[in-house]
């Protein structure tokens, strides 16, 4: 039966490291954070947002604009917080309206600044094993693994979805690490070579959005299984993978709410930290 890999234990490790440098610093730090328009889909992490920060006596202020504001009024009130001193770092909640293009506004936060670890910068430093700023729930998987002392060299890895938050930097991290990667999406889907994959990771990371996609039968005998998925099932919350049937064979799984999800946040603010290079 696998052992839970829980996110709550390491976030008060990792929190009480940034309280250390934070007050050793002596410095106050703010947290911007954009949103525009009302969503409630995002309300749930400006609340987890501002409750970290406010453990870690971190200013945290919330901007919402007009949901008419366009792409040129956005980056116009981002270049004012770029300006301002005050400001460590700026978040802009997703999802944005439809007629902002998000990866084109991301490029105007100053990198320094850039707690999502998104700027064109700071992702190209992924390329060189530089980077110190990362994409939130791609630094909180890697912080798991190495919760448990896993030695990625050589290991086969295989990562379900290939997006620019989740799947394309992770690859790049886990290739630092000597891990084997494998990226697996839609293509890989519509071939039929999603099993077969899967069915051959040491360590399984699913990022898709699809309940249950991957069985439990799927998982090879003593694989570690990062299940970042979050999808509404009737009254529940649940990920990627059949968690009762995967935990029959994996050694370490991330339960569904409680993995992945509680470093997210912390992530956002060891971010700040490192932008403020305190």
């Amino acid at each position: 039966m696998a052992k839970l890999l829980e996110g709550k234990i390491l976030v008060e490790q990792i929190k009480s490291i940034l309280r250390d440098k934070i007050n050793s610093a002596g410095k106050k730090l703010k947290l911007v954070s954009i949103q525009v328009g009302v969503n409630p889909a995002c309300e749930v992490y400006v609340k987890s947002q501002k409750r970290a920060a406010d453990l870690l006596g971190i200013e945290y202020q919330l901007h919402q604009l007009d949901k008419v504001t366009n792409g040129e009024g956005l980056v116009s009130f981002i270049q004012e917080l770029n300006q301002d001193n005050s400001v460590n770092g700026i978040i802009i909640q997703l999802p944005l309206p439809l007629h902002i293009d998000y990866k084109k506004i991301s490029q105007f936060i100053t990198p320094g600044k850039d707690v999502e670890g998104m700027h064109p910068l700071n992702l190209g430093k992924l390329i060189f094993g530089k980077a110190k700023i990362l994409p939130c729930t791609a630094a909180a998987v890697m912080e798991l693994l190495s919760s448990i002392g896993l030695n990625l060299s050589g290991k086969e890895v295989v990562i379900v979805g290939h997006s620019e938050i989740v799947g394309k930097p992770l690859s790049l991290l886990l290739l630092e690490k000597l891990a084997t990667v494998t990226v697996c999406h839609i293509g890989t889907f519509k071939a039929g070579k999603l099993e077969e994959h899967i069915k051959r990771a040491d360590v399984l990371i699913m990022a898709v959005g699809k309940a249950g996609l991957v069985k439990g039968e799927w998982i090879k005998e003593g694989a570690v299984v990062i299940d970042v998925g979050i999808n509404k099932v009737g009254d529940k919350i649940v990920g990627d993978v059949d968690f009762e049937g995967a935990s029959k064979r994996a050694s370490w799984i991330t339960p569904v709410p409680g993995g992945v999800g509680p470093l997210t946040v912390i992530m956002l603010m060891r971010n700040l930290v490192e932008g403020a290079n305190l």
